[in-house]
């Protein structure tokens, strides 16, 4: 079976797979996220307290739509992620500037719709292109996959940095219509907006890719998954991770350090302005981070035959501390370097616990399970932040907002080294079996 210009129903869902996740994941607020949220008008907690919401969001619908996707097929739940995809960016493009309660309600659709978009296509995206390969004996290719994914994510995200910023800044906006001939003054209550607008292009986009996917072959394993009900496949995935030593250790220590490191980098514009680092400046350094994907996944791609599940967790480790201790210390302009190693460890835990899953898991309950993990890590996430939302909230007292952040962020190294001892000692009996390879 084929699709358009001659490609296998594999290389076809590659390639759209590969535009998927980039246009999906690459967002051009992202250099200025938290400051956009809070120039709209929302104070930090609000703000704060909305990503909570987007994380409950996920942790309610992820698993049992991953269930769906692997009873009645992931195309239709991609393509339903991308229609949740445009109709978040309309709602936030048409949210109004400072409208108190009306302005809140707007966000909360965003949030929602935002949260429905990545518990649909969480899992379901990844179980469509890797049963594509292995339909046609190939999932031996899946680290490939995966190491292009983050290339061209990376690239993607260099560009959606460098844009997003620029288009948000009012001033170099009127200097870029002047150098153009166009004297035009652009001020910041328009300018937010733009980010946005060329996101819901990409949405368009997005939905286009997704309509193009096709599902595999139905193999005797689909067909008799359809036998049993979708809630029974949600218990028998959820058994099967926690009596699978390698599976629940990827997803438990997953969680640990993807919830602070993505905790940080919510936070990351007003972190730069803490360092005292211009606005300006903040697209060139979100395109530079965005860029280490592209050196990071040769990197993993080389490692993934060679090393086991424990080593590469200890290196995401080393790697995430030492980033959280420097951030602690709030380096004047300098402080900045602390965000590669966390931006690194981001991008290789992601490529290792794909790799770790979809080589354990059989087919019938790959998107159920890569569900469960979407789940915990943003339950994760939302307990994180709802705990560093109320960090904020005690450290402020009669200060700024910048002065409680600058309090709060120390919590965050502390944070993780508790928690790994906890996780140290729930796993200590079972490290012999994190040390094998995981294999396709």
């Amino acid at each position: 079976m084929t699709i358009a210009q001659g490609l296998s129903v594999a290389d076809g869902n590659r390639k759209r797979f590969i535009a998927f996740r980039v246009l999906f994941n690459s967002r051009f607020y992202y250099p200025v996220l938290a400051v956009l949220f809070l120039d709209l008008g929302l104070s930090a907690t609000e703000y704060t307290l909305l990503n909570f919401v987007w994380a409950i969001v996920i942790v309610v619908a992820e698993v049992p739509l991953g269930a769906l996707a692997d009873h009645v097929g992931r195309r239709p739940l991609i393509i339903a992620a991308a229609v949740c995809m445009a109709l978040e960016m309309l709602v936030l493009l048409l949210a109004p500037l400072n409208g108190g309660l009306t302005l809140l309600l707007f966000c909360l659709v965003n949030r929602t719709l935002s949260g429905v978009a990545e518990a649909m296509a969480s899992g379901a995206d990844e179980s469509l292109v890797y049963d594509s390969l292995a339909a046609e004996s190939r999932s031996a290719e899946w680290p490939n996959v995966l190491a292009d994914v983050m290339h061209w994510q990376s690239f993607g995200m260099l560009i959606a940095m460098l844009v997003g910023a620029t288009v948000y800044d009012p001033h170099l906006m009127t200097t870029i219509a002047a150098s153009l001939g166009f004297h035009v003054q652009f001020e910041q209550s328009l300018t937010l907006r733009f980010p946005i607008a060329l996101n819901l292009i990409s949405a368009l986009i997005v939905l286009y890719m997704a309509l193009g996917m096709r599902e595999p072959a139905a193999g005797e394993t689909h067909a008799a998954l359809r036998s049993v009900s979708a809630w029974r496949g949600i218990v028998d995935a959820g058994t099967w991770i926690l009596r699978t030593p390698v599976a629940l250790f990827a997803i438990v220590g997953g969680v640990l350090i993807d919830s602070m490191i993505r905790l940080f980098l919510t936070f990351s514009s007003v972190y730069y302005r803490l360092i005292d680092l211009p606005e300006a400046s903040f697209g060139l350094i979100g395109a530079a981070l965005a860029g280490l994907g592209m050196v990071v996944s040769p990197l993993a791609r080389k490692l993934a035959p060679t090393g086991s599940l424990l080593r590469s967790y200890m290196i995401l480790v080393a790697l995430t501390l030492f980033g959280l201790i420097g951030v602690a210390l709030k380096v004047p302009l300098w402080g900045v370097v602390f965000a590669i190693p966390l931006t690194a460890a981001m991008i290789g835990l992601n490529f290792s616990i794909s790799n770790t899953l979809n080589a354990q898991v059989n087919s019938a309950q790959r998107a159920t399970v890569l569900s469960f993990k979407g789940l915990v890590f943003n339950l994760g996430y939302g307990f994180a932040s709802l705990i560093f939302a109320l960090a904020l909230r005690s450290m402020r007292n009669d200060g700024t907002a910048d002065q409680a952040f600058a309090s709060a962020v120390e919590l965050l190294p502390l944070w993780l080294l508790f928690t790994l001892l906890l996780l140290a000692l729930m796993f200590w009996r079972r490290r012999s079996a994190l040390q094998v390879r995981p294999t396709p």
